[in-house]
């Protein structure tokens, strides 16, 4: 489908600003993406247009405006050509890169790398893995940088559980490889001129395919049940297996999103731990209560009996969401809020804007798990929360990471204790994917 911008014209009727020559509003997004919205919807109202990111932007804001997009009952936007910008030369036809029937049946034959079985494989390495890397911290100095510890320690464990043990050889290339395709999809140039950004990342998903590539037979013939072998095996409704230029789409996007969203979002987790003692402790007596030796795996039919972990969990996501802004294009006329959105026009939804909204969230800046009760869950609008997306887009991967998030508090405050420096506040770059800018300053020690 071929989807065109619409002129200038037909988007002068929506109140915003163009910003600056040429770059427009993209330096403000970069630098303070939850203050741009905030202010920008006191001035413009809760459907706005900007220019950011090499093209115009019209944001529509808040719950109902999430529940419009992301539950897209008329089908009116793409998120393919929505995430273009940003993934398309680094992550093209990933499942987030597909839409409608298409997306459908790819989402069908991914979910079963996500079945019970698998995920009780890829329990058993997370549990090896991050029980010898919390052993390794407590061992160093107490005091280190915990968002580039944990980076390292999730790509480890998502090499791992998603590759299998024949990785290790090649774990810094790999690690090399997803940190330029990162770092390209904000960067300033969008084409892969040489020395730029995007060249770098370009490169380095030429590499990450043809290291993947190469072992896709020998995959479809052993037993593994990493989740790469199980996208090799994996078919679709009519039976067919995925071709291999599938396989090596979904299995980049889904290295990518395994590490990268979970390392942010287990940093802003242990970060509002520290600075809630009140609230590690009522976690840890909670861990405690499993009656588990400390380093002793975590069984996959008791992950439920951590409710309270899920909840803090949910609830450093409300304050920090690993995706601030979740993108999608119209590729039909419609209306909203009052306005004519034409076909072609770039969409915006905030969860950062949303999460803090004070009307949805009373004190939205304090950390309160207990907003994710199930009373208070359903006495609120279904999308006030999208840190996992919504509708057909929901994150397939969502039960990976509240099983991780488990397993990792399971054993990180059955053994530690976490505090930051007084008075300590990082500060936050939140695109694309958030993180601490000093790279949180945390201290460990052992549980007495």
């Amino acid at each position: 489908m071929t989807v065109r911008d619409p002129p200038v014209s037909a988007l002068a009727h929506i109140p915003g600003t163009e910003g600056w020559p040429l770059i427009g509003n993209t330096l403000q997004y970069l630098a303070d993406p939850k203050g741009t919205a905030e202010r920008f919807a006191k001035l413009y109202g809760q459907v706005h247009r900007s220019y950011s990111f090499g093209g115009r932007t019209v944001s529509l804001l808040g719950p109902d405006a999430n529940e419009f997009v992301l539950l897209d009952q008329g089908k009116f936007f793409s998120s393919e050509h929505g995430w273009d910008r940003v993934f398309g030369l680094l992550f093209p036809r990933g499942l987030m890169m597909r839409d409608f029937d298409e997306h459908r049946v790819h989402r069908r034959a991914l979910a079963v790398a996500f079945k019970p079985r698998p995920m009780k494989s890829y329990l058993q390495k997370l549990d090896q893995g991050i029980a010898t890397g919390i052993s390794t911290w407590l061992n160093a100095s107490p005091s280190f940088r915990f968002y580039p510890a944990i980076k390292r320690l999730t790509l480890d464990l998502a090499a791992v559980s998603f590759l299998g043990d024949e990785c290790g050889p090649d774990l810094d290339a790999i690690k090399h490889a997803y940190a330029d395709m990162i770092a390209a999809c904000v960067g300033v140039v969008r084409r892969p001129i040489p020395g730029t950004q995007m060249s770098r990342g370009v490169k380095a998903r030429k590499f990450m395919i043809d290291y993947l590539g190469g072992q896709i037979a020998a995959r479809r013939a052993n037993d593994g049940h990493d989740l790469f072998t199980q996208l090799c095996k994996t078919t679709t409704d009519d039976g067919a297996l995925l071709t291999p230029q599938e396989v090596l789409d979904h299995m980049n996007f889904l290295m990518m999103a395994a590490h990268d969203t979970l390392a942010s979002s287990l940093t802003s987790f242990v970060y509002f731990l520290a600075v809630n003692p009140d609230w590690q402790e009522k976690l840890r007596e909670e861990v405690n209560a499993l009656g588990l030796t400390p380093g002793e795996p975590l069984p996959y039919e008791r992950l439920d009996e951590l409710p309270l972990v899920e909840m803090a969990f949910n609830e450093s996501l409300r304050l920090i969401p690993p995706a601030p802004s979740i993108l999608r294009r119209a590729v039909r006329d419609m209306e909203f809020g009052g306005f004519h959105i034409p076909q072609g026009t770039h969409i915006a939804v905030n969860a950062l804007y949303t999460h803090h909204m004070p009307d949805v969230w009373p004190e939205p800046e304090k950390f309160d798990p207990l907003r994710f009760t199930d009373e208070a869950i359903a006495a609120r609008h279904k999308y006030a929360f999208i840190a996992f997306g919504g509708g057909a887009h929901t994150c397939l991967g969502l039960r990976f990471a509240y099983m991780q998030a488990k397993c990792f508090a399971y054993h990180l405050l059955s053994t530690a204790v976490i505090s930051v420096p007084p008075n300590y506040k990082p500060s936050w770059k939140y695109w694309p994917i958030p993180l601490p800018r000093d790279g949180l300053r945390v201290n460990l020690m052992r549980v007495r």
